[in-house]
């Protein structure tokens, strides 16, 4: 069931949301400007997302192509902005995302890795993508096993038109987030091992990790974006 709520209280749960981040890195140790807000706007309104716009959010997060493309035409061209892709890409919509999204959180396999790199090169750009590291090892999520990541960097690393920026996980589902947390820290070691590994295009500056439930967890142990949708829109039926 959808619960529903108005233009202000978005704006309220946006800055919200944003002041907790803060409060989050200034515990860990962590500069503030380190760790951006993606708001995860999957089924949620133009107006809607104007509205966690106006509180300071300044990425969206979407996971549908044709629903993101009818936002972006209602908000219109703002340099401050920049959309994500965050859902599961298919090879056949490929053509389609490439250099429309700053950023593509969900690379999932090197098949789509060389899908996405042909498709960057034909029009000329980079197109700057996250890992999909599936950390808990779940059979129902996507992703890379943590054993699949290294030999999938060594590949990714020649492809010329990929930039790939660090990697994006969604933990095994808690009601405690402190269950979350050697999760977050795994992944970030892990990153911290990819580093060394001596590639030459990959890196890890970035790390997608942490959700409404959880996001202040992820910062503490070294989220650099945070994709949170309920916690500022409510819950939708999507």
């Amino acid at each position: 069931m959808s619960a529903e709520i108005g233009h202000a209280l978005v704006v309220q749960h946006a800055r919200d949301i944003l002041a907790r981040i803060e409060r989050a890195a200034r515990r860990s140790g962590r500069d503030p400007a380190q760790i951006r807000l993606v708001a995860a706007t999957k089924g949620v309104a133009a107006d809607k997302v104007q509205a966690a716009l106006s509180a300071g959010v300044r990425v969206v997060g979407e996971n549908r192509f044709q629903e993101a493309v009818g936002k972006m035409a209602a908000i219109g061209p703002r340099a401050d902005l920049e959309w994500h892709f965050l859902g599961q890409v298919q090879r056949r919509k490929a053509k389609s995302i490439v250099g429309i999204f700053q950023l593509i959180h969900s690379l999932d396999s090197v098949e789509l890795a060389q899908e996405l790199n042909r498709r960057a090169e034909a029009v000329g750009i980079e197109q700057a993508v996250l890992v999909e590291l599936n950390i808990g090892g779940e059979a129902s999520k996507a992703g890379f096993s943590p054993e699949e990541v290294r030999p999938a960097l060594r590949e990714l690393d020649r492809m010329t038109h990929l930039s790939v920026r660090g990697l994006m996980t969604i933990p095994p589902p808690t009601t405690d987030t402190e269950q979350a947390r050697p999760y977050f820290r795994e992944v970030r070691e892990r990153a911290q091992s990819y580093d060394e590994m001596g590639l030459t295009r990959v890196r890890m500056d970035e790390l997608s990790m942490g959700m409404s439930n959880d996001f202040e967890v992820a910062v503490e142990e070294g989220a650099t974006f945070v994709r949170v949708g309920t916690a500022i829109f409510g819950a939708r039926d999507v």
